[in-house]
């Protein structure tokens, strides 16, 4: 049991402890892992066994939370609330099956069991050894206790023992990964011809009963949706930083502040020796640093010994470099030195460096002219930034108490723009924000009665909105869309005269008419596809994929098949197959193999998880 704890420490375990536990148990529950609370109020039972409304609760919390933290601008408008909640209960009644079954299997972990795994997982090491600081500040950011974690810890281990068992014995024949690596490299040769819709758009005529017709049947198809037309205030830190003023003095006192702060870039001037890897190596190293012992001069010996020739012939000299130039044990090295000083062997790829450090400088940043506008605009955001979180908050206070926006913008500056027919689907920006739509079409505010809560669409950009007029769902007239069904008509009547001619033309083809007699017959020409891969980018999509769901050409005669759309329909005549050459690919073999047992594995597992949440007894109130 200790060595399968090691194994998985340094392994699966290791690299997955905490995404299990942030993403895991916020959807199964940390409460369903220890066990519920007598007496407490459940909301599902599973084979006997509660699911406590208290657990439930602060799993659906930690799922908030988790949501809001994978946001790149937290809005808790945003948030499916009942998504999220029905999503918990049947991850904590899954996790509950689950737990139960690693029980019933004999499965158990003890508690100096659980302490071995945790000192052994790297994320709570600091220089190679367990501390205990770092263990206890993973576990509050968990939103967890100590024991907690451990009973969390100690379950999924178990459920996960299984979950590795069962997907490492799943077995798939490397036969298997050889035919589907020769079938994803094959290539097809095929020639295709193509029908405009030209040849057939005379054919076509689309009546005024026909778009009646279709009118009449389809009237759903045709609703104005639900929609608004809104007033709002827009709060734009851009806008602010425009109208700040900026002096000459405040902005040369802060050009030499970020000079001060950034120091420009450090720049040193190495000499080195650079002797090769090899047998004789240290050999070489010992006479190098005799010499210099002694008090040779470093050029010199380098003349004499660096395998570099190019900087030989310079003593050694590398010029000046910045960070991020040399190999890191040479950068590292080099950059922790005194000027003058001499070091120690240092190794890299190419071999052992002993490098001396002959001067150090630092580079001059730009200067004030060629950043004034950078500057300018920075220092212009910075105060701008103060003023924008005052003016919101006045805007959150203002709008709230009042029941328009006429106060508010005239209290803060600001204009009122308008925008007609925003939908439950939003719109151009900064309706593209699913919380403000959420807000416009929320009951108080649709009613015309209140305003929006003041919504960050961005980073630097607040808006507050009030909804105008509230048009409800309608029936849109037969004139207002006759156009675009005439279209969608005349596209469908194009499209079915494209298949019904592909249809007669490939008849004719397999009835063994000449290609090029039926090319004629429509004045189009056949155009060749040599041995074109299944990934290629000059073929059109659905012909790529007709041509290789075709069967194999038979006794050298082509096979035909064809596609068709509302433009164009394409005639595919399919010459020849030729599977992929597998020789000397077991690399890509063996990784194929390991995909599909790790696949068929899960699904195996998947199957399982199933069949036990099938046959368990649960409950809900």
């Amino acid at each position: 049991m200790l060595q399968d704890i090691r194994n998985n420490a340094q392994s699966t375990i290791a690299k997955i402890i905490i995404v299990l536990l942030v993403i895991g148990l916020s959807m199964f529950g940390v409460d369903a892992i220890i066990g519920g609370f007598a007496g407490e109020p459940e909301v599902a039972t599973v084979n006997g066994q509660d699911i406590t409304e208290r657990e439930f609760t602060r799993t659906v919390q930690m799922q908030r939370q988790r949501q809001l933290a994978q946001m790149e601008n937290p809005d808790p408008s945003l948030l499916n609330e009942d998504q999220i909640r029905q999503n918990v209960l049947e991850g904590l009644i899954q996790q509950s099956v689950l737990t139960q079954d690693a029980h019933a299997q004999g499965l158990s972990l003890s508690s100096q069991d659980v302490d071995q795994l945790i000192t052994t997982m790297p994320q709570f090491q600091v220089d190679g050894q367990f501390s205990r600081e770092r263990f206890a500040s993973a576990v509050r950011n968990l939103g967890m206790g100590v024991a907690e974690f451990r009973e969390a810890l100690r379950t999924q281990f178990l459920v996960n023992q299984i979950r590795g068992g069962i997907v490492s014995s799943a077995i798939v024949n490397e036969q298997t990964a050889q035919d589907i690596l020769r079938i994803q490299s094959q290539s097809r040769t095929f020639d295709t011809l193509r029908i405009p819709a030209s040849t057939v758009a005379e054919q076509v005529e689309v009546t005024e009963d026909d778009i009646e017709d279709y009118y009449d049947e389809n009237k759903a198809n045709f609703l104005q949706p639900e929609r608004v037309d809104v007033a709002y205030l827009t709060l734009s830190l851009d806008d602010l930083a425009n109208d700040v003023e900026i002096t000459e003095e405040e902005l040369r006192d802060y050009y030499e502040q970020q000079r001060d702060q950034a120091g420009g870039e450090e720049q040193r001037r190495a000499s080195h020796i650079l002797i090769e890897s090899g047998d004789d190596a240290q050999e070489k190293l010992a006479e190098v640093q005799q010499e210099l012992e002694d008090g040779e001069d470093f050029a010199e010996v380098a003349k004499t010994y660096s395998a570099d020739v190019a900087s030989a012939e310079q003593g050694g000299d590398l010029g000046y470099a910045g960070k991020g130039v040399y190999d890191n044990a040479f950068e590292n090295a080099l950059f922790d030195m005194e000027e003058g000083q001499i070091s120690e062997p240092v190794e890299t790829q190419f071999g052992y460096h002993i490098i001396k450090l002959t001067d150090i400088r630092k580079t001059e940043g730009p200067a004030f002219e060629e950043r004034r506008d950078e500057l300018r605009q920075q220092l212009a955001r910075e105060k701008a930034g103060r003023r924008f979180s005052e003016l919101r908050t006045q805007l959150a206070d203002i709008s709230y108490s009042e029941p328009s926006l006429e106060v508010p913008a005239e209290d803060l500056g600001l204009e009122i723009q308008t925008r007609e027919g925003v939908t439950r689907e939003g719109g151009e920006a900064p309706f593209n924000h699913q919380g403000l739509v959420r807000q416009l079409f929320s009951e108080d505010v649709l009613a015309g009665d209140f305003n929006t809560e003041v919504i960050d669409v961005n980073n630097d950009t607040a808006v507050v909105a009030h909804v105008r007029e509230h048009h409800e769902q309608e029936q849109l007239e037969l004139q207002a869309v006759s156009d675009q069904i005439r279209e969608q008509l005349r596209a469908q009547q194009i499209s079915e005269a494209l298949a019904e001619r592909s249809e007669a033309l490939v008849a004719r083809l397999q009835d063994g008419e000449e290609p090029a007699a039926v090319a004629e017959d429509i004045g189009a020409e056949w155009a060749s596809h040599e041995s074109v891969p299944r990934n290629a980018r000059d073929v059109e999509y659905d012909v790529l994929n007709a041509a290789f769901s075709m069967p194999r050409p038979a006794d050298e005669k082509a096979t035909y098949d064809w596609v068709s759309g509302a433009q164009r329909a394409v005639i595919i005549s399919l010459q020849r197959v030729e599977d992929g050459d597998i020789e000397g690919k077991e690399t890509e073999i063996q990784a194929l193999t390991n995909f599909l047992v790790n696949q068929r594995g899960q699904r195996e597992y998947g199957a399982y998880a199933e069949t036990l949440r099938n046959s368990a007894e649960i409950e809900r109130p």
